[in-house]
């Protein structure tokens, strides 16, 4: 079996930044992708969501993104990723799921069913959507009604008339009771105060990410970038703020078979409960590896794990947006070659980095 010098799990904004500065390296990888198609999580995304929804899309390294619209984000990004891996011929293979890696002597193993790959190093770009987040609460399992999570949201007009309660206290909670409020009957419930502001500057752009980023450097599980920068309300959102859709609402008690009790004893009927509660790193292919540090988290120094170095994260904490997707793939890249040289594996990798 031949060795690569590194293997990249995930097709997505970080796994394509990441293969493309690993090009411009000259090291000889491959791309595992678990999708039959390109566009990463973003050819999952509700059919509402246009370019003018979207907080925004970073450039791809030498590929502008595409500027804001009409059209639905999972028909325009996921067609962008697709020209991007053509033009730049990245060596993307899939439908691969990656299963686990292991370990083998200096090397490691990628196996995805019956299928394996010796590599030097590993970067693994797998981000949140594969993993979606929905907390426990007693009674949640006798609920009657639908319960669905972000994922799965099939658009504004599916509950049309409904009760639905919308938990979470981040930006897609923010979206869909934009979407909700003018045809169903909502109601927005937080474990926290949100915190609103006026708008985002780079400022707290800048801030957040560097919030978000000394936890992953002390091994702490990461946080969401907006739990740091707080909220704010767009213009498509103002319909919804006039309807009252903002006025949160403390976590109820428990669920009953056709909806909440809340904490004063009180009773709220509802037919949907639509959880905005968010995501988790999906890396659970690296449990093998022993990666997690004692609090938890995948201690890293700017993208090399700690306890592995042979092992790049992107697209985990700090690096979940697009924007710092972008820059934690060209940091893996130049990390992979620093790790190789270092070991003297490759000698195909003394390109200077441009």
């Amino acid at each position: 079996m031949p060795v690569l010098d590194s293997v990249v799990i995930g097709a997505g904004q970080a796994g394509l930044s990441t293969s493309h500065h690993l090009r411009r390296l000259g090291i000889d990888h491959v791309v595992l992708d678990a999708d039959a198609a390109p566009g990463g999580a973003w050819q999952h995304r509700w059919d509402s969501l246009t370019m003018g929804d979207v907080h925004g899309v970073a450039d791809l390294p030498d590929a502008p993104a595409p500027g804001a619209g009409p059209e639905p984000a999972n028909v325009v990004v996921p067609a962008w990723f697709a020209d991007y891996e053509r033009t730049h011929a990245l060596p993307v293979l899939r439908p691969v799921r990656v299963d686990r890696v292991s370990s083998d002597g200096e090397l490691l193993v990628v196996a995805a069913g019956e299928r394996r790959w010796t590599t030097r190093t590993l970067v693994s770009a797998t981000g949140t959507w594969a993993r979606p987040f929905v907390p426990h609460y007693p009674g949640v399992d006798r609920f009657q009604g639908v319960q669905l999570h972000t994922r799965d949201f099939p658009g504004a007009e599916h509950f049309r008339g409904k009760r639905v309660l919308v938990v979470g206290g981040g930006a897609s909670a923010v979206q869909f009771l934009g979407e909700l409020a003018p045809v169903a009957r909502t109601t927005w419930v937080t474990r926290r105060e949100p915190v609103w502001v006026d708008d985002f500057t780079s400022e707290q752009g800048v801030t957040a990410v560097a919030a978000v980023q000394e936890r992953v450097r002390r091994g702490l599980p990461p946080l969401s970038v907006v739990s740091v920068t707080g909220l704010h309300l767009r213009p498509q959102e103002a319909e919804a703020a006039r309807l009252g859709a903002y006025a949160r609402r403390p976590m109820f008690a428990r669920v009953e078979p056709d909806g909440v009790r809340w904490a004063d004893g009180t009773f709220e009927p509802v037919e949907v409960i639509l959880w905005a509660t968010g995501f988790r790193p999906a890396v659970g292919h690296l449990a093998g590896l022993g990666l997690r540090s004692a609090h938890g988290g995948i201690q890293l120094d700017g993208t090399t794990a700690v306890a592995d170095p042979r092992v790049q994260l992107v697209g985990y904490g700090p690096s979940a947006s697009t924007i710092g997707a972008n820059r934690a793939g060209r940091a893996a890249a130049v990390a992979v070659r620093a790790h190789l040289l270092f070991h003297q594996r490759s000698p195909g990798v003394h390109r200077r980095v441009e």
